[in-house]
């Protein structure tokens, strides 16, 4: 969907971009893996499971969408843009 919007709108002063989050360390994420009863080892462990070998920040996320909204970022469009720290490589 990104790219089709991309594509349709490449002429005129608009960029279409997606940000990907991958897992990333909110109250709402701590309280679904309580929920879940995933504490202790199995929550370190899918941390593990990123290469970064760390949950992602949210204000990781915020910086990509923040960038996505610079005038550096003029020329990207049509993309979808993993911030997971590797886990989607």
């Amino acid at each position: 969907m990104v790219k089709s919007v991309a594509r349709e709108n490449a002429t005129v002063p608009l960029t279409v971009n997606a940000v990907c989050p991958g897992p990333t360390d909110t109250e709402m994420y701590r309280q679904a893996a309580e929920a879940e009863g995933m504490t202790g080892k199995v929550f370190s462990g899918m941390a593990k499971g990123i290469p970064a070998r760390r949950l992602g920040q949210p204000a990781e996320i915020a910086a990509t969408v923040a960038f996505l909204l610079s005038e550096g970022s003029a020329y990207i469009t049509g993309q979808a843009l993993s911030v997971s720290g590797g886990l989607t490589m």
